[in-house]
């Protein structure tokens, strides 16, 4: 019996750790499973928050895409001002330059009156005093037109330093000065780039069929058809930009301002 109990006492000796050893293996297991269980809910918080992220980012660049955008539209109508004024300018320089060759002439041709009156003997004063009128009057209405270009000159330098406000106003009042002027359709085209520089759009199309309406056989009335058109676009309003363009090709089909609209009526790939 004794045996026995001694062999009974060292089995559990034996055994007691081995149950022990198999306790602290389930416990492990249990807490790596715990674990396993944390570092699984903490990826599941890491990718929301990934995708969140990535929302956000994708907001963003959105929003710049859309910024960048307005930009390029910006620049492109700034552009589009600078190249009809520069196209123009060229225009109205050689215009200028014509004019004004043939006014010196007209200066430096001796009037028909005066060569006549020249001719006859100093003795007779009547056709002397006949022949002095003609000369005054010649040299007034010279200095009227020199005048007249200055304002007009005076005016179209505001609006090329940017001042656009101030053009408009320097240039409706030369409008109102000289009405009649050989110049006034340029005056109205520049009132109607200075509108649209400043993005009124509206009033720049106003300005624009004014001139049309009153000197539609102008060499601007092309290029003010073209701004109408641009400035309807700048406004959304693409079916009246279109019309705009087509009516431009119809009108003055051999103009400069015809071959940007045929252009821009090509669709863009």
């Amino acid at each position: 019996m004794r045996v026995r109990a001694l062999l009974l006492s060292l089995l559990l000796v034996v055994s007691g750790p081995g149950y022990a050893g198999l306790f602290d293996d389930k416990e492990a297991r249990k807490q790596i499973a715990d674990q396993q269980s944390m570092i699984g809910d903490l990826l599941t918080r890491i990718t929301r928050l990934e995708e969140l992220l990535e929302n956000q980012s994708l907001l963003n660049l959105q929003t710049q895409i859309e910024s960048l955008r307005q930009d390029t539209n910006k620049l492109r109508g700034q552009l589009e001002v600078l190249t009809n004024e520069n196209e123009l300018t060229q225009k109205r320089q050689r215009d200028f330059y014509i004019d004004l060759d043939g006014r010196l002439r007209r200066i430096e041709q001796p009037d028909p009156s005066t060569v006549s009156a020249s001719s006859v003997p100093s003795g007779i004063s009547g056709s002397e005093t006949e022949a002095s009128p003609p000369i005054a009057e010649v040299s007034s209405h010279s200095k009227a037109e020199v005048s007249e270009g200055d304002a007009y000159e005076a005016a179209y330098e505001v609006f090329k330093s940017g001042s656009y406000q101030s053009a408009i106003t320097k240039l409706q009042a030369f409008l109102a000065n000289y009405p009649s002027s050989r110049l006034a359709p340029s005056a109205f085209y520049w009132i109607g780039n200075s509108y649209y520089a400043m993005r009124d759009f509206s009033n720049a199309v106003i300005a624009q069929q004014n001139l049309i309406k009153t000197y539609p056989n102008s060499a601007k009335a092309p290029d003010a058809l073209l701004n109408i058109a641009s400035s309807q676009r700048e406004m959304n309003k693409t079916t009246a930009s279109k019309k705009t363009l087509e009516d431009l090709i119809a009108r003055y089909p051999s103009s400069d301002a015809a071959d940007k609209a045929r252009q821009r009526l090509v669709p863009r790939k």
